[in-house]
């Protein structure tokens, strides 16, 4: 029908006393404009009508998928394929009369909607990786990386696809090219391979979630994973810097996840001081009495003296010497109330590991080490608890005759200068 008008058109204008030539490449202009500026109405139509049919049955639907699928324009891709199949099936018939432009058109067309289509896949993938992670058992997993596989997958099979329908060769003809270079294609997707199979062990054995907080001295990396690629984690630092791992760096090196501490809902305090050698003493009668007045160390006090009194008298040890028998010193009940004050302390979990305890000596002198668990994990409100439980410390040490080691400064070696002055 369509060759029918175009001749009578063309013999219009030969009427005219136009030349053939011109009268049809006049009427094959019209006939493109035409189907063009149709195909323009018919998108108009189809995306007027579709979109706002799909938009009025998204609002009354209880479903959110399909508030996704307008959201991710899914719907609006699907309203441009009936101009764009009207257009492409009308051209190869108005230039069915010259075979290079009509096979040209045939080509184009199938090119093109086999892009058309990928675009349309990949908008279906991204909605429907936001409905996945909507569900509790997805939040934390890396499905990113999963479906960056899928649109990798779809793009290599579409895109060979492409290739065949441009070359006119057979799909199985490039595949079995793609065979062939295997080598080249392994180093090429190197890290898109390394990275799907580090995802998979990850996600398997639950080593790494978004919302971890994660260390990896190797890249810097100190804080909260944000994303999970198929080639690439992205860690938001402290400093509110980004990171980016290769997802693959997981698997072959070492980090550290606090997912156990936040779990726990306690967080490890672990910190020494370290007190001076030299101010080390067996206790003096005088100095017990002075520590029976601190409440939480009384008890402690009369206990331990009655239990080395009847070991002396058991042992009939000479106590005019010093170094006979058994003695309290102060070192040992600075410990002890170190250990009975974080024992009584409120932000102290007492459930788990609570301890203080002497570490082999140094040049530093005696470190003297703090254990527990604070129970308030969020940052600012942990380093307050440390710093008060440390502040306390260094002030209460003078009152068992105990001195702080710290290397000597200038105000040091001033007031010894000042002390050998006659």
């Amino acid at each position: 029908m369509i060759g029918e008008y175009r001749r009578q058109w063309i013999n219009y204008f030969e009427e005219l006393g136009m030349q053939d030539f011109l009268a049809e490449s006049l009427v094959v202009m019209i006939m493109v404009i035409i189907t063009v500026m149709l195909g323009f109405i018919i998108d108009r139509i189809t995306r007027e009508v579709l979109l706002g049919l799909f938009e009025r049955i998204a609002a009354k639907s209880k479903t959110d998928w399909d508030d996704l699928l307008i959201e991710k324009k899914v719907f609006s891709a699907l309203a441009h394929l009936a101009p764009i199949l009207f257009i492409f099936r009308l051209l190869p018939v108005i230039f069915e009369e010259y075979p290079a432009w009509h096979d040209g058109f045939i080509t184009i067309s199938r090119l093109f909607l086999t892009i058309f289509s990928m675009v349309i896949i990949f908008r279906i993938l991204d909605a429907a990786k936001v409905i996945v992670r909507r569900f509790e058992n997805f939040k934390d997993k890396p499905i990113d990386s999963f479906f960056q596989l899928a649109k990798i997958i779809i793009g290599i099979i579409l895109g060979v696809l492409a290739l065949s329908i441009l070359a006119n060769k057979s799909v199985g003809y490039f595949f079995g090219a793609f065979g062939a270079m295997t080598a080249v294609t392994m180093l090429v997707f190197r890290d898109t391979i390394l990275g799907f199979i580090a995802s998979i062990q990850l996600s398997a054995n639950d080593m790494i979630r978004v919302g971890d907080w994660v260390q990896m001295e190797k890249y810097g990396a100190d804080g909260d994973v944000i994303q999970i690629n198929l080639t690439t984690v992205k860690v938001q630092n402290w400093d509110k810097t980004i990171t980016t791992v290769p997802t693959y760096s997981f698997i072959s090196d070492s980090f550290k996840n606090w997912r156990g501490m936040e779990e726990t809902g306690a967080r490890r305090i672990a910190r020494s001081i370290h007190i001076n050698q030299h101010s080390v003493k067996f206790c003096t009668p005088e100095m017990l009495e002075r520590f029976k007045k601190i409440h939480i160390l009384k008890g402690y006090v009369e206990g331990k003296e009655g239990e080395i009194k009847e070991y002396n008298e058991q042992q009939k040890v000479d106590t005019s010497h010093l170094s006979n028998g058994r003695r309290m010193t102060n070192l040992g009940t600075f410990r002890a109330y170190l250990l009975r004050y974080l024992q009584n302390h409120p932000k102290i979990d007492q459930n788990l590991t609570l301890l203080v305890r002497q570490l082999p000596p140094d040049e530093h002198g005696i470190p003297i080490q703090i254990y527990c668990f604070c129970k308030d994990i969020a940052w600012v409100n942990y380093e307050e608890v440390q710093s008060d439980i440390f502040d306390h410390t260094l002030a209460v040490i003078p009152q068992f005759d105990l001195e702080i080691f710290q290397t000597p400064s200038g105000s040091d070696v001033r007031d010894f200068a000042e002390r050998l002055k006659p």
